[in-house]
Parts: structure tokens; C-alpha cells; sequence
């Protein structure tokens, strides 16, 4: 919004010329989501506590150390969408589609995890929304903003999708792009929600993978720095490195309550949300490949799941003492802080390698 107010009037007041800048707008997204999380995370946390009363339900299954949290409110995510939400209007273009596109999904995944932390509270029980209903929802979702997303750009990026390490190579999906999309959104959705399972865990790898492709963004967006790296210019995708800045910001603020012993808990309202927007970034910027390498983690966490349940439903037994992976570690003996540490370690090593992919052609 400063961006569409203030730029025209660069002749009149030369200052106002730094809004053509991305870097400072980005900069911008980035302080005034966390100034925004500093002021109002703490009325937050406070009315979630009035409201929630014994706060998030523990699994009854889950590792002995989590008992001790009981009380903690859930739902901080709903300050990271509003920080994050408020910074990319007031610091964005709102003339650029994607910038629209990327919100649409964050809001929307938001608001369905918002419902399913609503009903875990209201039934004190871990179920919450219907498996097939939250599904239906993110699926529905992902195709309106993947369809979108491929009616803005221009062919033949439109139906295209690009390969890690590889210049000047699209594999044309046509219309199967929409459900493509559609799928990288979701699946990026609901690996960030398995990996939300201790305090700190999941916000940090979010923030490093958000800073990765805020660079992404950027580059690609520019066609100079798109055509040096041999990379696919998208035109218009460099905004939503401003996007990218508002998510660190946010995720900053809602680290300093999150980190161990947390004040408060994302819930599905930050997980889903959080993964969609990462995804919808991704598919814009032709990098939903690179997104599995940068979010490895978070792949990490749901194949863990996934192994799991095949295993047990196939022969009866458990290749992990409990899924996602996470917990197995905690079952192991691992303390809290040990296994949150080292898995950002991991997550720092994913996103250097799916940064070398940049350059590596």
C-alpha cells in the first residue's frame, strides 16, 4: 500500500523514491511484523489463556515430558497470519496478482486449521475437524490458486514446471499443472503441521525455508539476476519476496514466545497456514522442486509418518518408537531442546544445498 501511495510522489519528496526498491520493502515487511508481534502477542497470549482455560489437548499417547505442558494456549498462529497478513499490504504492491494469489492460500489454510484448533478446544479432544472435510477444504484451495496462478503467468512458464540443476528445461503439464500445484500447497500444508510437535521445532525451519525463498523470489522476479543464474524469469514474482520478509518477521516475534518452555502454541492455525504459503510461494517462482530440498525437514517428518503407518497396517509392526519422526527421538531419550536444536541444524543444511541449485546448472 505505501508502495502504490508513495512511489508516485518520488518527484515531489525524493525519499519516497526508496519504495521502488525491493530490498527495502522487504526489509520494511520484516520489522513491521515484528514490531506488530511484540505489541500484540502478549494481549494475545493472555486473552488465549482466558478463553482456552486448560489450553491445547496432550495426546494421551504421546512422549511423558509433554504432560507438563498442559495449559498452554494454541492458536498463536492467528498472530502470525495478522502480522504477517497487515506487513504485506502495507509494505507490498497490491497491484501484483501474486501477492493476492499467496495470501488467498495463507488465509484459507489458516482458516481452516483456526476451525480444527476451535473444534480440539470446544471437544478437549486431538481429532478435531473430519480427515476428509479439512482435506476436501485444502484440496479446493490449492486448485483455485494453482489455476490462478497459471492464468497470470505467461506460457510457457503457465503450465511448466522446472528441474533442480537444469537450465532452460520446463516439463510441460498443461491443465495437469492446476492439480500439480494443488498438491506441492496441500503437501507443503500438512508437513509443516506434522513437524509442529515441540516447542520451537517447526517456526524456525518455516523461517529459514521463508528467508530461502525470499532470496528465490527475488531473483527470479529480476530478470538480470535470473538470466546470470540461468534460472526461469517469472515477471512479478520478485514481490513476493516482501511476502517472504513479513513471514520471518512474524515467525521472529512468535519465536521469542514459542522457544522452550513455550508460552504459547501455532496450532494448526500457523502450521497449515504457514506450509500452504511456503507452497504457493514455491509454485509461483517454479521452485516446487527445490521446495522438497530446502523444506527437507519437513519431508523428512511426513515420510516418517508415513513408513509408519504403512509398516504397522502391512506386518503389524513399527519401524519408529513413535511417528513423526520427532518423537521417536524423544522416546530415545533425546531431551526437548536436543532434538529441536539439531533438526534446524538439518534444516540449515537442506536450505544451503537447495540454494546451491541456483547456481548449480
Amino acid at each position: 500500500m505505501l508502495y502504490n501511495l508513495l512511489f508516485g510522489l518520488a518527484d515531489v519528496f525524493t525519499p519516497f523514491n526508496l519504495f521502488r526498491y525491493l530490498t527495502f520493502r522487504t526489509g520494511g515487511a520484516v520489522i513491521t511484523s515484528l514490531v506488530i508481534s511484540f505489541v500484540f502477542f502478549p494481549r494475545l497470549i493472555a486473552w488465549l489463556k482466558r478463553k482456552q482455560g486448560e489450553g491445547q489437548p496432550i495426546r494421551a499417547d504421546g512422549p511423558e515430558s509433554h504432560f507438563k505442558k498442559k495449559g498452554t494456549p494454541t492458536m498463536g498462529g492467528l498472530m502470525i497470519l495478522i502480522a504477517m497478513t497487515v506487513s504485506t499490504l502495507l509494505w507490498g504492491d497490491l497491484t501484483n496478482p501474486y501477492v493476492w494469489i499467496v495470501l488467498l492460500v495463507t488465509i484459507g489454510y489458516g482458516l481452516i486449521g483456526f476451525g480444527d484448533d476451535y473444534l480440539k478446544l470446544t471437544k478437549r479432544n486431538t481429532k478435531g475437524l473430519s480427515g476428509r472435510f479439512r482435506l476436501g477444504w485444502e484440496i479446493a484451495i490449492g486448485l483455485v490458486a494453482s489455476a490462478l496462478i497459471m492464468w497470470v503467468s505467461a506460457p510457457p512458464l503457465s503450465g511448466g514446471v522446472a528441474v533442480p540443476f537444469v537450465k532452460d528445461f520446463l516439463i510441460q503439464l498443461s491443465w495437469f499443472f492446476v492439480p500439480f500445484g494443488a498438491f506441492i500447497m496441500v503437501g507443503a500444508s500438512n508437513s509443516v503441521n506434522l513437524t509442529d510437535g515441540l516447542d520451537g521445532l517447526a517456526i524456525v525451519p518455516t523461517m529459514i525455508a521463508a528467508g530461502c525463498f525470499g532470496l528465490i523470489s527475488y531473483l527470479s522476479g529480476n530478470a538480470i539476476f535470473a538470466n546470470y543464474l540461468q534460472i526461469h524469469h517469472v515477471p512479478g514474482s520478485g514481490e513476493l519476496a516482501v511476502f517472504c520478509g513479513a513471514l520471518v518477521g512474524a515467525g521472529l516475534g512468535f519465536l521469542w514466545y514459542n522457544a522452550p518452555p513455550a508460552m504459547v502454541f501455532m496450532g494448526d492455525t500457523g502450521s497449515l497456514s504457514l506450509g500452504g504459503a511456503l507452497g504457493a510461494v514455491s509454485v509461483v517462482t517454479k521452485h516446487e522442486i527445490v521446495l522438497a530440498i530446502i523444506g527437507g525437514l519437513f519431508v523428512l517428518e511426513t515420510v516418517s509418518v508415513i513408513v509408519q503407518v504403512a509398516s504397522f497396517k502391512l506386518t503389524g509392526k513399527r519401524v519408529f518408537r513413535m511417528a513423526p519422526l520427532h518423537h521417536h527421538f524423544e522416546k530415545k531419550g533425546w531431551a526437548e531442546p536436543t532434538v529441536v536444536i539439531r533438526f534446524w541444524i538439518i534444516a540449515s543444511i537442506l536450505a544451503l544445498v537447495g540454494l546451491s541449485t541456483l547456481k548449480l546448472r
